[in-house]
């Protein structure tokens, strides 16, 4: 069974870090691109941060750029998120989703474009 499980989520005040996981079974690793996403209360769901496993291309939204990082362990096959200086405006649920056969090279895929999504995790950001 196809699977991702966020972890990681939680409380943290402003200028401080936390780092999302994002395990993933039931699927082969280096064939998807990977993405963390975010809702907060009231907006659209939007892509932050985005990687391919086999090409190494990253994808970062101007929000985030320069203060998230994300990441892999292929061997684990888990992808992470680290988020640093965070700001009140990062505080929303954060979800990971899996595309298969496409490139962060262009960007993220489209919303309708993942085969499989997390459940999401909390993230709040105290000011």
């Amino acid at each position: 069974e196809e699977q991702l499980v966020e972890s990681g989520g939680g409380l943290v005040q402003a200028g401080g870090s936390l780092r999302l996981s994002c395990a993933t079974s039931g699927i082969l690793f280096d064939d998807y691109t990977f993405a963390w996403l975010r809702q907060a209360p009231g907006k659209e769901r939007e892509a932050v941060s985005c990687m391919s496993s086999a090409d190494g291309a990253t994808f970062y939204s101007d929000s985030v750029k320069g203060r998230f990082t994300i990441s892999s362990d292929n061997a684990k096959n888990k992808v992470y998120l680290q988020m640093n200086s965070q700001k009140p405006e990062d505080t929303a649920v954060y979800y990971c989703a899996a595309a298969y056969g496409v490139s962060a090279r262009g960007g993220p895929p489209d919303i309708d474009g993942y085969d499989y999504w997390g459940q999401g995790t909390q993230v709040t950001v105290s000011s």
